[in-house]
């Protein structure tokens, strides 16, 4: 099953705020390996197919570094096609000599993980088949192993290209202020429904029975501020709906619970409890 198609609501584009261009494109380009689809002065929108924007990055005016202690990225997560794919990156990144942050078996997945130049989060992961997932109570069965590295680079069979025309954006994964609150604006409000929860300080919610969309967690403290508009960060993500009227359901309960919702360029804005930003599209 497709969980990145209708009729399931998920993360189509990411967008960054970085505090050198070109040394985030560079990063970009040579480590992650996206293509640039467009690009200006201070921006350049990143695609794997040539047609479809996955990640933009943008410099602000007087930019600061990512601010500690704050809500905002985790991380990003893209998501490879094949698992042979993930081989290719992994033994890229090795080939570069570029530091992993992590590496892990999350039973529905498999995953390395890695920051960009700013200390933006990074996963690049792929699944394993939705029909060896196992279910209980309503909740999907993860954990945090360690990736059998030797296992996964022998799947490995070709050079290393870049990432493949079929990557997506997986999922994404927030830093929040109140548990509770993000709950309720995203499964309440956006639609979601909750498929994990790992005591009182992370939750995985999604739409269509994927293991997650989103993830939220209150690892960086109960009560984080938001970080300041100029700081090194996530700028904002889109949620892509399946239809008008999936859209305009969302945004009426947005405003039934009192978020704010904002029309820009035939988009809708909105923003979580935590001070994170939304684009809801089509």
């Amino acid at each position: 099953m497709n969980f990145h198609r209708a009729p399931n609501t998920f993360v189509g584009q990411v967008y960054l705020k970085v505090a050198n261009l070109e040394r985030s494109l560079a990063f970009y380009q040579k480590v992650i390996g996206f293509k640039v689809l467009q690009q200006a002065e201070r921006k350049a929108v990143l695609t794997t197919d040539g047609k479809t924007a996955l990640l933009t990055i943008e410099q602000p005016e007087n930019v600061i570094p990512k601010q500690p202690r704050t809500t905002g990225l985790y991380h990003f997560a893209l998501l490879l096609p094949e698992r042979s794919d993930l081989a290719n990156a992994l033994n890229h990144l090795i080939n570069t000599g570029y530091p992993l942050q992590g590496a892990s078996d999350h039973l529905v997945s498999e995953a390395i993980y890695l920051a960009d130049p700013d200390g933006n989060g990074i996963e690049i992961y792929a699944d394993r088949p939705s029909s060896k997932w196992n279910w209980k109570n309503s909740e999907v069965i993860m954990a945090t192993e360690p990736l059998n590295a030797e296992n996964l680079l022998s799947e490995g069979i070709g050079e290393w290209k870049g990432l493949p025309a079929g990557t997506i954006m997986g999922h994404i994964h927030l830093h929040v202020s109140d548990l509770s609150k993000a709950e309720e604006f995203y499964c309440k409000a956006l639609g979601f429904n909750v498929v994990s929860r790992y005591g009182s300080h992370a939750l995985f919610i999604s739409t269509g029975s994927y293991h997650h969309h989103i993830g939220l967690n209150t690892w960086n403290g109960v009560g984080a501020p938001a970080p300041l508009e100029n700081s090194v960060g996530l700028k904002c993500f889109n949620l892509v709906y399946p239809s008008l009227e999936a859209r305009a359901g969302a945004i009426e309960r947005l405003e039934a619970i009192g978020a704010p919702v904002e029309e820009e360029n035939g988009s809708c804005l909105t923003e979580d409890p935590s001070g994170n930003r939304i684009r809801l599209d089509i």
